[in-house]
């Protein structure tokens, strides 16, 4: 068949298809692969025992049963899940919403691919604008959601040496412009891949720079804030009438029900719908009627406690897992602010992060490489080839395995290499 653009572009090779469907033929191949990889939430049993509970409510009741399957929603969402979020959110936190500000999504990535098209690419007067990320790596999942050719721009981080073991990236708004080929800042928080949580502070002054210069600031809060809170660190949900915050259900347990929650001011989010119903008539049912009740009876507040612990106390130990097993390499890891994964830096690794990635695989471990996350970084930069990412979301017997496979593969990609120089 001849496909047009969209045809070839979509059906085409992506970093982020071509690594999910490596990922799918590796789990094929080898049933007993040490999955580190991929974004599946952990099994949290007082989460699994909420839903199910909510579930099995639904299922006993005809007129929530049919609710649930028998009739189309609105586009926007349901109305009364929409309204007692808005009703926590204004609580909460005192943001000025009401459920004419939010709009559910068939999950957070189809929520950015309409939101990033409506902002950025071809403009009517033929200029083209980009999505911009204030700080990379950036989530994988963006890079190919533009309809048009080089649609995102990133500025490079500074690097914050913490100790021996730990650094941080932080916003370099010392090289941080924003000019009129921007349509808007984008960050994820915590970042998706690394973990880090742009500061309070930070997110203020990208606040700042996105409305002087009269374009929206896009916050991805899909493993943040308010929920599912997977924060290690102190910080504050952000929002205002020139924010965008996308929210998810995934993270709080929910990945399989696809159910992404977009905030924004009353004209945008009657943008986004009309855009929605073109793209998917309706929204999903599932995740607005299981979850409906947290924000009603305020159950949010101890589920995301539960989340929030679990990953935390995994978080911790592998870290102390790596540090112990990778001792005797030159590596860092970024600081664990939160999310579901750690990203670990090789100085001066002698192979890139893609070769490692194989080389492990064939070892039965499963990772990301970290070279593709650096979404419109100069492909000079050394660094963007020297880090992998990792989930610690897996039993810990799971992680245990994984990481001394990783660390003993990186000793001898380090060993082949001192073994080069002296030949």
């Amino acid at each position: 068949m001849n496909y047009s653009n969209f045809g070839q572009k979509f059906a085409g090779k992506s970093g982020i298809v071509e690594l999910m469907d490596d990922l799918g033929s590796a789990l094929n191949e080898n049933p007993d692969m040490l999955f580190m990889g991929g974004g599946n939430p952990g099994r949290v049993p007082e989460v699994e025992a909420y839903f199910e509970e909510q579930l099995s409510a639904i299922v006993k009741d005809p007129v929530a049963r049919h609710s649930l399957l028998g009739i189309y929603q609105s586009p926007q969402g349901e109305k009364g899940f929409r309204e007692q979020l808005a009703n926590y959110l204004a609580k909460e936190f005192n943001w000025a919403v009401s459920d004419k500000n939010i709009a559910v999504s068939n999950g957070s990535q189809s929520a950015f691919f309409i939101l990033y098209n409506m902002l950025a690419g071809t403009m009517p007067n033929g200029d083209k604008k980009t999505i911009h990320f204030p700080l990379a790596p950036e989530y994988i999942g963006y890079a190919d959601a533009g309809l048009s050719d080089e649609f995102f721009s990133s500025t490079k981080p500074s690097i914050e040496i913490i100790d021996d073991d730990t650094f941080k990236y932080h916003v370099d708004f010392s090289k941080l412009t924003i000019d009129e080929s921007m349509a808007a800042l984008s960050v994820s928080r915590p970042t998706n891949p690394t973990g880090n949580v742009i500061t309070d502070d930070e997110i203020v002054h990208l606040d700042k720079l996105a409305q002087e210069a009269g374009i929206p600031l896009i916050i991805d809060g899909a493993y943040g804030l308010p929920f599912p809170n997977i924060l290690f660190t102190e910080a504050k949900p952000y929002w205002n009438e020139n924010t965008i915050v996308v929210l998810s259900l995934s993270k709080l347990g929910l990945p399989g029900i696809r159910t992404g929650i977009v905030i924004a001011s009353e004209q945008f989010i009657k943008d986004f719908t009309n855009a929605n119903i073109i793209t998917n008539l309706s929204c999903g049912n599932l995740g607005p009627a299981l979850s409906k009740n947290l924000f009603n009876n305020n159950d949010i507040k101890g589920l995301t406690n539960h989340v929030k612990a679990f990953y935390q106390q995994k978080a911790e130990k592998t870290f102390d897992l790596l540090k112990h097993n990778l001792a005797d390499v030159p590596f860092k890891i970024h600081k664990p602010e939160g999310a579901i994964f750690l990203w670990v830096w090789f100085e001066g690794l002698p192979i890139h992060s893609k070769e490692l990635y194989q080389r492990l695989k064939a070892k039965g471990v499963l990772v990301i490489p970290g070279e593709d996350f650096f979404i419109g970084i100069d492909d000079s930069w050394q660094h963007k080839y020297e880090c992998i990412r990792l989930s610690y979301a897996q039993e810990d017997i799971v992680v245990e395995q994984g990481v001394k496979i990783i660390a003993d593969e990186v000793r001898a990609v380090y060993q082949e290499q001192l073994e080069l120089a002296q030949a």
